[in-house]
C-alpha cells in the first residue's frame, strides 16, 4: 500500500491494478490520474502517437534516459514503467 502521506483517489482501481501485477508506483499513478477510467479504452495507442508525445509522457512520469530513446524504446519504457 502507499505510504502514510500518500492518497489514492481510486482505491478500488488501485487494488485491481496491483492484483494484475502492476507495481505500486504504476498502479498509484493510474488510479490517481485526473481522467482515470474516463478513456474507456479509447486512448490513442502508443504506436499511433508521435515520438514527441511519447517523450512528453515519459518525462511526465519520470522515465530516465528518455532523451536517448527512439520511439520503440519509449513505448517499451512507458509500458513497463
Amino acid at each position: 500500500m502507499p505510504g502514510k502521506n500518500s492518497t489514492i483517489k481510486n482505491e478500488k482501481q488501485y487494488k485491481a491494478l496491483l492484483k494484475k501485477g502492476m507495481s505500486k508506483e504504476k498502479a498509484a499513478r493510474i488510479a490517481n490520474a485526473s481522467d482515470s477510467g474516463k478513456q474507456k479504452g479509447k486512448a490513442a495507442k502508443y504506436e499511433d502517437r508521435s515520438k514527441e508525445e511519447l517523450y512528453k509522457q515519459a518525462k511526465k512520469i519520470g522515465i530516465k534516459n528518455r532523451s536517448k530513446m527512439n520511439k520503440s524504446e519509449l513505448i517499451h519504457a512507458l509500458r513497463n514503467h
